[in-house]
This record gives structure tokens, C-alpha cells and sequence, in this order.
């Protein structure tokens, strides 16, 4: 059953060294939920291996800089046109964190393994990369069997531990409405519980409203919501609100140093009251 809880309540379901599935969050694909992800910095959670489905900004970027972070297999973290992610690079030029190259069609296909109870899932596209070297202890080239002679990539299931996301709607069964996102989709299938804030209150049964059921993802996979209005800010979320972009290029400058940084933790995320 899935239980309603502040935000605080939410972060306090994901454990120190859980590995910890992220949407993307930017563009039509953006389920992003900065509020809670304020709050597992407030918890001081560590040693956590995100996820990221398949790219992430500043809500990767403030994990890691705020020592949550062990590892991190990903396509891309980047602010855009505010620049590098700043605590990522640091981070990394530092050895602070264990970053296990990726890309989106591997990510993918390994969140789609694990949605489907399989070991692993067959991927082409990045044969012959870099990457497939530098993942060789983990992934697997083999000859494929239809027909013999042909190369294949094998990548194992990724099943984390917890989904993170933000959605525009839930209902009080649980459900909550995820639209045409199909990153948050397979993510949320193939974590072994899914988090989620979400913006409003549906009054219904969200499955019983014909252009928005496909839209759905079922209670079933859903272990907690917490009605968070604007949880996604300072970033933009689909047609509900804009990205502020004065608080992104904020972000960008004071992440540059580590004392920046700080400051910047202690006014926005310590120093505030979150709970709803």
C-alpha cells in the first residue's frame, strides 16, 4: 500500500550505500524531485550509487558535492547552458567518487532487464567504443548465437534499490500520473520501490479517467508520495512552471569553490523548512 508522508519521511526510506535510480532532468522528460533530494542531503546520507535515466544536472551535482555519493554510472551530468556540473568535475579530478562510464542505450537496457526479470539485456550500438573497454570487467562481448559470428553486447540488469521522481499528479489510491515519460516509466519498474513528490492532488481514480490512464503509473510500484507543489525547482517542470533561471546561474557560480558550495547548502537546503 502506499503510504502519504512529508518530505522528510520520504528521504528517510532511502538507506546509506543504496543505489538510487534518477531521472532525467531536463527537456519533455523532466521528473525531477529537488525537494526530496534537499532532503537526503539534510539526512547526510553516504555512499550512495546513483543511477542516472539517463543524464542529470544540478540534482546530481548537489549530491555529490554534499558527500553523498559513491559511485555514479551515467550518460551525462551537465547544468546546459550554465555550464560544467561543477562538484562532479571536483569530484572526480579529486577521486572522490567512483563514476562508471555509460551511455543512454546501456542504462536503458539495463533498467529494461531488470523490468522484465532478466540478467542482462543485448545492446549493439556501442560496440568498438571506449567504453566498452573500460566497462570490461562488468559487461560482457559475446559471439552472438543468431546467427554465429556476430559480436553482441551483453549489460547486467540494474535494479536500484529506490526511484526518485516528481510527477504532476497523483490520487489518494496511490496512483500517480507520470504522462508520456518513459524514462520514469521503466525506471520505476525495475527499482524495487518508487518515491515520488508530486504536484497535485487528482480528485478520482486516475485510471478511471480515459485520456489520462496510459499516463499512469500503478500504486503498485509506488512506496510513498508526498504532495510537494514546485518540488522541482530551481529547474522547470513541463507546462506547470518555468526553470528560474537566476537561481541556476546562482548555483553554477557559488558550486565553483568549496566554500561556495557550502554557503550555498546552508542557505538553501539546511537553513529552510521543506515539510508539507
Amino acid at each position: 500500500m502506499t503510504a502519504e508522508a512529508n518530505v522528510e519521511e520520504l528521504a528517510a526510506l532511502v538507506n546509506n550505500g543504496d543505489v538510487l535510480g534518477l531521472p532525467t532532468s531536463t527537456g519533455d522528460y523532466a521528473a525531477c524531485s529537488m525537494v526530496a533530494t534537499r532532503a537526503l542531503i539534510r539526512r547526510g546520507l553516504k555512499d550512495l550509487n546513483l543511477v542516472l535515466v539517463p543524464s542529470s544536472g544540478i540534482q546530481a551535482d548537489m549530491l555529490i558535492g554534499a558527500g553523498c555519493v559513491r559511485s555514479i554510472q551515467n550518460g551525462v551530468i551537465s547544468l546546459s547552458e550554465y555550464g560544467a556540473a561543477p562538484r562532479y568535475v571536483d569530484a572526480q579530478r579529486r577521486g572522490r567518487i567512483l563514476v562508471k562510464e555509460s551511455t543512454c542505450p546501456a542504462i536503458e537496457a539495463a533498467l529494461t532487464a531488470a523490468e522484465r526479470g532478466l540478467p542482462f539485456m543485448p545492446v549493439r550500438g556501442i560496440l568498438g567504443s571506449d567504453i566498452v573497454r573500460l566497462r570490461a570487467n562488468e559487461w560482457m562481448v559475446i559471439d552472438n548465437p543468431y546467427p554465429p559470428g556476430d559480436p553482441i553486447l551483453l549489460v547486467p540488469a540494474i535494479k536500484p534499490d529506490a526511484a526518485l521522481i516528481h510527477a504532476p499528479l497523483a490520487d489518494r489510491f496511490g496512483n500517480i500520473w507520470i504522462g508520456r515519460n518513459g524514462h520514469a516509466r521503466v525506471l520505476s519498474h525495475a527499482a524495487k520501490m518508487t518515491l515520488a513528490t508530486f504536484e497535485r492532488w487528482y480528485e478520482g481514480n486516475l485510471f478511471d479517467d480515459p485520456v489520462r490512464a496510459s499516463g499512469v503509473l500503478p500504486a503498485q510500484y509506488v512506496r510513498a508520495i508526498s504532495h510537494q507543489p514546485r518540488g522541482a525547482w530551481p529547474l522547470g517542470f513541463g507546462d506547470e512552471y518555468p526553470e528560474d533561471a537566476e537561481e541556476m546561474r546562482t548555483y553554477a557560480e557559488r558550486a565553483k569553490t568549496d566554500e561556495g558550495f557550502a554557503s550555498y547548502l546552508r542557505e538553501r537546503v539546511h537553513d529552510v523548512a521543506e515539510v508539507v
